[in-house]
C-alpha cells in the first residue's frame, strides 16, 4: 500500500483531492498537513511514498518545501499542485526534485494518471503545463517571465518577500543569516532590474507568478 501526504493551506482543497485519489487500488491517503513545515515534520515521522505538494503556501511554500524533501527524504517523490501552470514554477519545482506537476484546473483523471506514472518511476506534466513549457522552450521573442532567472532559492525568497514576511522570520524558517536574506534580495532586485519590493509585487502580478493571481 502506497501512503499519500496532501499538502495545502486550505482544508476544502485537501478534502477535494482525498476524495479524486481514495479510491485508487493501492494508494492510502495518510493525510494532510497545511504547510511546507507540517510537511516536512509528518516525513521526519513517517515513510510517505508521494506528497501531494500545493506550490503556493506561507512559510517555506511549495518549493521551499520540495528542496528539503529532495535532500532529507530522496526515497518520496513529489508532484506539485498549483493554479499557476505558466513559468517559471514547473520548471523550478522539477529543477527542485518534483516528479510531476499538475495544474489545479486540470480534469480529475489527470491527478490519477499523475500518480500512477510517479509510481512507476516516471515523471509527469499535465498537459496544460507540458504545452506551457514546449512552447516557452522554443519561444524567444522576450516574453518569457523574468523569473526563470531566479535560482529556486532566490525564487523561494521572492515569495516570502510578496508575502510581506520580514526579513528575520524569512532568515528564521531558511536557517540562513538576516545578512543571507538580504543578500538574495539584492540578487532577486538585480535579476529582475527592480527596486523595491512594491515592484516585485508588481511585476510578480504582470506575469501571474508567487500567488498573486
Amino acid at each position: 500500500m502506497r501512503k499519500v501526504l496532501i499538502v495545502d493551506d486550505h482544508t476544502m482543497v485537501c478534502e477535494g483531492i482525498k476524495r479524486v485519489i481514495e479510491d485508487i487500488p493501492g494508494v492510502l491517503v495518510w493525510g494532510s498537513a497545511h504547510s511546507g513545515e507540517e510537511a516536512l515534520k509528518v516525513l521526519r515521522q513517517e515513510h510517505i511514498d508521494v506528497v501531494l505538494m500545493d506550490v503556493h503556501m506561507p512559510g517555506i511554500g511549495g518549493l521551499g518545501a520540495t528542496l528539503e524533501i529532495s535532500r532529507l527524504h530522496p526515497n518520496t517523490k513529489v508532484i506539485a499542485l498549483s493554479a499557476i501552470d505558466d513559468a517559471p514554477y514547473p520548471a523550478k519545482m522539477m529543477e527542485a526534485g518534483a516528479c510531476g506537476y499538475v495544474a489545479k484546473g486540470s480534469d480529475q483523471s489527470e491527478l490519477v494518471e499523475a500518480l500512477e506514472t510517479v509510481f512507476q518511476g516516471k515523471q509527469y506534466l499535465s498537459r496544460v503545463v507540458a504545452q506551457k513549457v514546449a512552447l516557452a522552450k522554443t519561444t524567444k521573442n522576450g516574453a518569457d517571465s523574468p523569473f526563470g532567472e531566479l535560482s529556486e532559492r532566490e525564487l523561494q525568497v521572492a515569495q516570502m518577500i510578496v508575502d510581506c514576511v520580514k526579513t528575520k522570520d524569512i532568515a528564521d524558517r531558511l536557517n540562513v543569516s538576516d545578512k543571507t536574506v538580504s543578500t538574495f534580495r539584492k540578487r532577486i532586485f538585480t535579476k529582475l532590474d527592480i527596486q523595491s519590493d512594491v515592484e516585485l509585487a508588481r511585476l510578480a502580478m504582470r506575469y501571474n507568478v508567487l500567488g498573486l493571481v
